[in-house]
């Protein structure tokens, strides 16, 4: 999706057909290439679908290396499969029964891929893409799409994004029907505004630790003269719960002085031997009284202050 790197040198499958091709040498003849012209003979529809999208582009540029042959950068030389007609002679990366690993190599060759949650989960490229069946639309990268439902509308192409992402994610999906939650299901937002699909150094496949939210939150954002520790430390999901929760503003408990006690309590670190709650001191408040349950009527500012080391204004 967002982010994939073209560096057009495609990779042949080395165990299938020797050795890797060079991109700045010709793939002749005596090689066993055929050109895209023998292969729309025979597989027309999917030649031609896959030439009008960006995948076109390697059988029309030099560069490439693969002009006039862009099927058989991916499928490996043509000329046996031609004779034959059998299968067994082309590489299929969509073929059941093959290793994501094995499908993934020749999409691999251009598209570079972190080592994210779905790569460790065996999840392969065709799992999301299609590479013949594809509409032309950057903010849709090779979906699978018909004609007649063809998104017309930024909400339409963020519904089909997370459609994606919830035919497998479908705890995630149940998340969002809580009361208070990110407009994900109304199609305000989309799941890869706050994840990488195709991995991150951050958990989750997260593009920060503040995932997306600062985007939207700008006003959260940093560095202030006085800041809260966990904004750095662990960043909003250490009070809020990211995708919905039963809690107003999202909070990971009902009351927020039941938070803040997380951190704040009037127990110090050697006697809290449950690790329930913190060991940071509440200084002077009596918790019993009622006008100490509410931290923030007086600490208004729990992201961070430019003012207040209290974090009073």
């Amino acid at each position: 999706m967002r982010g994939s790197c073209i560096t057009l040198v495609l990779l042949a499958m080395t165990p299938l057909f020797g050795a890797k091709p060079d991109k700045k040498k010709a793939h002749t003849a005596a090689q066993g290439y055929v050109g895209t012209e023998a292969c729309l003979v025979c597989h027309e529809d999917l030649g031609k679908s896959m030439l009008q999208t960006r995948h076109g582009l390697v059988e029309k540029e030099k560069s490439s290396g693969w002009q006039g042959q862009s099927c058989e950068s991916c499928h490996g030389p043509g000329q046996k499969h031609g004779e034959a007609a059998e299968a067994k002679f082309i590489l299929n990366p969509g073929k059941v029964g093959l290793a994501p690993r094995e499908a993934d190599a020749s999409c691999l060759g251009c598209h570079k891929k972190h080592s994210g949650s779905h790569s460790v989960a065996q999840v392969g490229c065709l799992s999301c893409h299609s590479v013949h069946h594809a509409i032309s639309d950057t903010s849709l990268p090779l979906f699978r799409v018909a004609k007649s439902e063809l998104p017309t509308t930024r909400a339409s192409r963020i519904s089909l994004i997370n459609q994606q992402c919830t035919q497998c994610h479908g705890g995630v999906l149940a998340e969002f029907q809580r009361p208070h939650a990110h407009l994900v299901p109304q199609g305000a937002m989309s799941c890869v505004d706050c994840h990488n699909p195709h991995g991150s150094n951050r958990q989750a496949g997260l593009h920060s630790n503040q995932p997306g939210c600062l985007n939207c939150h700008s006003d959260k954002r940093g560095p202030f003269a006085f800041e809260h520790a966990p904004m750095r430390l662990e960043g909003c999901g250490a009070c809020h719960e990211a995708h919905g929760s039963a809690n107003p503003r999202m909070l990971t408990r009902a009351r927020v002085a039941n938070l803040c006690l997380e951190c704040h309590s009037n127990l110090p670190g050697p006697s809290n031997r449950t690790g329930t709650l913190g060991s940071i001191p509440t200084g002077f408040h009596d918790l019993r009284l009622p006008v100490y349950q509410n931290c923030t009527t007086c600490h208004t500012k729990v992201h961070g202050s430019h003012a207040s080391r209290d974090l009073l204004r």
